[in-house]
Parts: C-alpha cells; sequence; structure tokens
C-alpha cells in the first residue's frame, strides 16, 4: 500500500510543481521585467523612469547637506501649511537632534516672514535658510546618538 501511495503520489507532486514552476514564470514575464525591444514604447513602461541598462552608472546617492535641506525644507513646509503631520517629532520626520534645531528656528523665521509677506516669500526663505544652515553644518546628522550614515 506505501509503494501505490507514493506511486500515487509522485505524479500529482511532480505535475503540481511543474505546474507552479509554470505559472510562477509566466506572472514573471508578464509583469514588464523582460527587457524585449519590443516591450518599450508600448505604454507598459513608465515614460518619466527610464530603468538603467546594465552598463549604466549607478545614481548618486544625495549628500548629507542636499538631505538635511530637502528634509528641513518638506517639514517646515508642511509645519506652515498646518499639515496634519506637521506634529510628528524629530525621529519620525527622520531629523537627527541639530537638524530639528535648524528646522525649529527655520519654521519661526517662515512664520514672521508669512505675517510680513505672505506664504510664497515664507517658503523661499525656507528654501534659502535650508540650504545655507545645512551646508554650514555639513548636513547636521552627527549629533543624533541614533543616526546612523548610510551604508
Amino acid at each position: 500500500m506505501g509503494a501505490t501511495t507514493r506511486a500515487g503520489f509522485r505524479p500529482a507532486t511532480a505535475c503540481g510543481c511543474v505546474l507552479v514552476l509554470a505559472v510562477t514564470l509566466t506572472g514573471c514575464g508578464g509583469s514588464g521585467s523582460g527587457s524585449s525591444d519590443n516591450s518599450r514604447g508600448s505604454g507598459g513602461s513608465s515614460p518619466s523612469a527610464p530603468r538603467p541598462g546594465p552598463n549604466s552608472p549607478t545614481p548618486q546617492a544625495p549628500s548629507p547637506v542636499r538631505l538635511c535641506a530637502d528634509l528641513i525644507s518638506y517639514w517646515a513646509e508642511q509645519d506652515l501649511a498646518g499639515s496634519r503631520w506637521a506634529g510628528l517629532d524629530w525621529e519620525q520626520k527622520g531629523l537627527s537632534n541639530q537638524q530639528y534645531e535648524i528646522y525649529d528656528d527655520i519654521v519661526h523665521a517662515a512664520r514672521t516672514e508669512r505675517r510680513r509677506h505672505g506664504t510664497p516669500a515664507a517658503k523661499a526663505l525656507i528654501k534659502r535658510l535650508a540650504e545655507r544652515r545645512c551646508a554650514a553644518a555639513n548636513g547636521a546628522t552627527h549629533s543624533s546618538e541614533n543616526w546612523r550614515p548610510p551604508t
């Protein structure tokens, strides 16, 4: 009985494995991961996000100064707009302690600027100050005990 049972399961198991493999390969082939020339330009891939070829250089990661300025600018504008996310703490916003100090100073300056000259002027001030202060502090990343440089 054991031999019959085994023999009965082997073909079913082999057939099941082949079926799973076939479905997996078919699913992967249809996802646009292939590199056939016919799939390009057919509307299947996003024109705004070209895929790098095998010999394309790897895009460079932004510098700590650029990341600092972008983070602070984003969160300061969220605060200025009264976004529901503006109340997150510095860790939830991904800021180091020093970046948070810069952010806090910039938000206070931007609020004053908005009262005097309007929101567009406040947003421009945010960008200018974030870039200037982050550059002066070389990204302001080493003041947080739990911050780790990207690897």
